[in-house]
């Protein structure tokens, strides 16, 4: 039996998103910019409430890269206030695509439209509740957010403060909606509307991505474990490489696109590792290293199975030692949840090879998987990266939450 509070708000959104649909992108932009400066003129009350969510976080004795993921300050604010204004100047997809004629005089028109009502259960980060609204509204959806319980307080202000300003903008009634009971019967539930919901979008770690995909009856969109490889080829630039590779791994270990298994070719191995330890011991990082690695870098512990799956999440990497670039795509083959690969090399052929045979949303050479990402790729804001083949790949900006429906023109034609 679903809950009446829950049904009434999948009622409100499935009407809202029937009025999205048709809206003007004039009056989705103006809106936006209301949530922007809204968000200024409430700064305080989101801090003050995100400062509970941190300390009961702290007390709890969540992972600190967890916890940093929760906070925010007034810069933070600005940022997602300044991301709402770039989602603005983004194009919007709806009613884009072509038209051609048949010969028996029909002529088809393939337009995009909105997906319809969009559910969102996410983790920790506040920041995820506006970029979804903003980029589910921008498409013309109506969206139903349902975030983390540590930052359930900096949610609750982030949502109203938001659908307030969309509503008072003349967007409708529900276009945004945060869940804010934790019962995990909800969610349960949630993931089975299939009645009000189009699809479900989980972003957050593996046990939340695989709950929902193994739960849901809803379509879902899988997004974000990832379990980014580097391979530093045997003709790898070195001066390319050290640099890559502690970008990938430091610059903000506790996101999808961080990097948390390195391979090595056996034949540069020992000069390679050598250096590269110095670097990443002077950026505090632990190595879980392979027999091989281990005895070049006595400082590593060893590695377990479980470290070659593991989404660290934190100043920890795998590293192993391998023959060749064909040992490298089994061991990636094995264990890369197809979100981002990477090979450091200056040998054309071999980089050819890793591109060609990678399976994953985003390959690679001689850059850092840090750039996965839709501001990166010049997509604006983004909602997720897919690591799944349908119905989007890889970073998912506006375009990637529209379908499309034909609209044909006819003149009587029978056949």
């Amino acid at each position: 039996m679903v809950h009446q509070e829950l049904l009434a708000i999948g009622r409100k959104a499935k009407q809202a998103a029937r009025q999205l649909a048709f809206a003007s992108t004039e009056s989705k932009n103006n809106a936006l910019l209301a949530m922007s400066e809204a968000l200024l003129k409430n700064e305080q009350e989101i801090l003050q409430a995100n400062r509970f969510d941190v300390q009961a976080a702290e007390e709890k004795g969540i992972k600190k890269s967890l916890v940093n993921r929760l906070r925010l300050n007034l810069e933070g604010i600005t940022q997602i206030s300044k991301a709402l204004q770039e989602v603005v100047a983004l194009r919007d997809p709806v009613g884009e695509g072509e038209v051609w004629t048949r010969p028996n005089g029909l002529r088809i028109q393939q337009t995009r439209v909105p997906l319809g009502v969009v559910a969102m259960i996410y983790e920790a980060r506040p920041n995820v509740t506006v970029d979804a609204a903003a980029l589910c509204l921008k498409s013309g959806n109506a969206v139903i957010l349902r975030g983390g319980s540590e930052a359930l307080e900096s949610n609750k202000i982030l949502g109203r403060v938001i659908a307030e300003a969309a509503e008072e903008s003349g967007l409708p009634s529900g276009c945004i909606q945060l869940i804010t009971e934790t019962n995990r019967e909800w969610v349960q539930q949630l993931m089975r509307l299939n009645d009000y919901v189009d699809v479900i979008i989980p972003r957050g770690g593996a046990g939340l991505i695989q709950t929902v995909v193994q739960n849901a009856t809803v379509p879902v969109i899988e997004t974000g474990t990832g379990m980014c490889h580097a391979f530093v080829d045997r003709d790898a630039d070195y001066e390319k490489a050290i640099p890559i590779v502690i970008n990938a791994k430091t610059q903000n270990p506790g996101v999808c696109n961080a990097l948390e298994t390195l391979l090595v070719d056996e034949a540069i191995a020992e000069d390679f590792l050598r250096r590269m330890g110095q670097e990443l011991q002077n950026h505090h990082v632990e190595i879980k290293g392979c027999p091989k690695t281990c005895a070049i870098m006595p400082y590593a512990l060893p590695a377990a199975e479980e470290d070659w799956v593991a989404e660290h999440l934190d100043l920890i990497l795998s590293v192993k030692v391998v023959a060749n670039l064909g040992e490298a795509l089994d061991h990636i083959y094995k264990y890369s949840t197809k979100h981002s690969e990477t090979i450091i090399t200056e040998n054309y052929t071999r980089a050819q090879r890793f591109l060609r045979e990678i399976d994953a949303a985003a390959v690679y050479v001689n850059a850092s998987t840090r750039f996965t990402d839709g501001g990166r790729f010049g997509f604006g804001a983004e909602i997720g990266i897919s690591t799944q083949k349908l119905h989007a790949r890889g970073p998912m900006g506006l375009r990637e939450l529209t379908t499309i429906k034909y609209v044909i023109y006819g003149d009587g034609q029978i056949v």
